[in-house]
């Protein structure tokens, strides 16, 4: 019965503040009506995981609202081919989406609490395709570059150059830049055949601070 309870939670969390708001890419919403956002939410909080809004997650860090979850995943254009990196684990639930979209997920996380839960949550949950690291965002992962797509969960004052460098040609970054807590705006990133990069702003939004 609470199984079910969540489930309902979800679906209408789904209708009302995502589709109802103009999501309207299946897959996306389909991974995001799959992915159970109360087990992403600490206990004390966990009776509000299906509210129109952030929650506390620990280290200053914040589980995203879900519409900007699907805004983003949306605007990333994940293709089941793809390996995606993401600059911000967090608890883990945005890669636990984008798990359901890629082929692989690489996250990188900079607070080793926060990877260490968020890796052992998405092992118990049986989302196999990611791998979690501590490491700084803003340097990127070299080892499996170029990307195809990258994700950024926190908000750097501008688009760091690693992050560029290691997007492949043809590929898509979405990140918000801006100065902490005000001016930001969503970016969607975009490097043509040749190299040629364009920055593209969207949506006002609000992040933590990229460290």
């Amino acid at each position: 019965m609470a199984s079910e309870k969540k489930t309902n939670k979800r679906l209408t969390m789904v209708d009302s503040q995502l589709t109802k708001r103009g999501i309207s890419d299946k897959n996306v919403l389909n991974a995001i009506k799959t992915v159970p956002r109360h087990e992403f939410v600490s206990f004390p909080y966990r009776s509000m995981a299906y509210i129109d809004g952030p929650l506390p997650i620990g280290k200053g860090q914040t589980i995203s609202q879900p519409y900007i979850i699907g805004y983003m995943s949306e605007a990333l254009k994940v293709e089941t081919y793809h390996t995606v990196l993401e600059i911000g684990t967090g608890c883990g639930y945005q890669t636990a989406v984008l798990s359901l979209l890629a082929k692989k997920v690489i996250s990188l996380e900079i607070h080793n609490s926060l990877a260490v839960t968020a890796e052992k949550r998405l092992s118990r949950l049986g989302y196999a395709n990611v791998e979690i690291h501590h490491a700084n965002g803003n340097n990127g992962w070299e080892e499996h570059s170029p990307y195809p797509r990258i994700i950024v969960t926190a908000c750097p004052k501008k688009v760091p150059s690693a992050l560029v460098n290691q997007l492949a040609d043809g590929g898509i970054m979405v990140i918000p830049v801006g100065e902490e807590k005000e001016n930001q705006i969503l970016m969607v990133v975009t490097k043509g055949k040749e190299g040629k990069v364009k920055i593209k702003p969207t949506l006002p939004v609000r992040f933590v601070p990229m460290l």
